[in-house]
């Protein structure tokens, strides 16, 4: 595709078909109370600097920065309890981090009609020892 589209060739003609498709699923590390507390802390401290920008955005003034300074802690606090609450409630039926993906065995490139033939072309022009 990428020598195709450096030829100038309309690569919005084309698609790519994955076949044999499977779901990997790539462990990414253990998950601890711990972790998941230190997890939820920082979506949660995140949440409330969310919102106290949003606040900020219609009360200014001297006390702004006590309000994003309260809501980053409180949201961190909160979201730690939470965090770690929901990783013990699992019972250590989930104690892993993973990353899901798609894998395809193989793929194929497709165009249509008008642009096979040219696509065609170009593909066989590939010089030797191009990746």
């Amino acid at each position: 595709m990428d020598w195709l589209s450096d030829q100038g060739f309309a690569v919005e003609r084309v698609a790519i078909v994955g076949t044999g498709l499977r779901t990997v699923e790539q462990v990414a590390g253990r998950v601890t109370t711990g972790r998941a507390a230190l997890a939820g802390a920082g979506q949660g401290a995140f949440i409330g600097l969310l919102f106290a920008v949003l606040f900020g955005l219609f009360f200014s003034g001297p006390g702004f920065l006590g309000l994003l300074l309260y809501a980053v802690i409180l949201g961190a606090v909160f979201g730690a309890v939470f965090g770690a609450l929901g990783h013990a409630a699992l019972g250590g039926r989930r104690d892993f981090a993973s990353i899901a993906g798609m894998e395809a065995e193989r793929y194929e490139i497709q165009s249509d009609q008008a642009g096979a033939d040219e696509a065609q072309q170009l593909i066989e022009a590939i010089p030797a020892g191009r990746p």
